[in-house]
């Protein structure tokens, strides 16, 4: 099964300016948690961020942040580990369809009564990233592995301030039915040819990373 970028959604948990100084290869994960910003927003994907406890850690990165903003994107200031705690199932699904106010087109002849337009169903598959691996990432992948998501963590953009923590978080994530990835993975996964239009710009990005 490859990630399929019509589907997917980016989600990236806590690179806030507080927390990264302490963090297990800051730097690498940072650069390559801009690099899947800059990603999705060449390839027209939803982009989310989320920051835990603003006031005790700070916004995000500024770079990173301004990479959400630029995508379109929003973030969530949240005080659950869990981000689905605090609504951000509400920003990956789409809002369900009230019925109309006022008349009842059931009373209407059947021929007469139109169809009731098709469900959203929305992008299924949260590619996520983001620290403490085993904090904030591990507890909002598995709620949205709990809501049916499909989940894909890119481990090479995630970390706590430990690695043993790290590793932990992915042998429990792996447990649980993430798939486990890395920023290359999931550019190439997106692009799925070198004749897409974004590939060019994408390969860029992914050069980067590559020293």
């Amino acid at each position: 099964m490859l990630l399929d970028a019509d589907d997917s959604q980016l989600v990236l948990v806590d690179y806030q300016v507080r927390l990264m100084p302490a963090i297990f290869e800051n730097e690498l994960v940072l650069a390559n948690a801009l690099r899947l910003a800059h990603m999705a927003k060449l390839l027209d994907l939803p982009v989310w961020g989320t920051v835990q406890n603003p006031d005790g850690l700070g916004p995000n990165v500024p770079e990173l942040q301004a990479a959400i903003e630029a995508a379109g994107g929003k973030t969530l200031a949240k005080m659950h580990f869990n981000a689905m705690d605090d609504g951000l199932a509400d920003w990956l699904r789409p809002p369900v369809r009230k019925p109309p106010v006022g008349g009842n087109a059931r009373s209407l002849p059947k021929h007469l009564q139109k169809a009731a337009p098709p469900e959203e169903e929305g992008r299924g598959a949260i590619v996520i990233a983001g620290c403490e691996a085993h904090v904030c990432l591990m507890q909002t992948a598995l709620g949205l592995l709990e809501e049916e998501f499909e989940v894909w963590v890119v481990t090479d953009a995630c970390s706590s301030r430990t690695e043993r923590n790290r590793d932990a978080a992915f042998d429990r994530l792996a447990g649980a039915g993430a798939e486990l990835v890395t920023t290359e993975m999931v550019a190439f996964e997106w692009l799925r040819t070198a004749e897409h239009p974004a590939f060019g710009k994408v390969l860029e990005l992914v050069k980067q990373g590559a020293a």
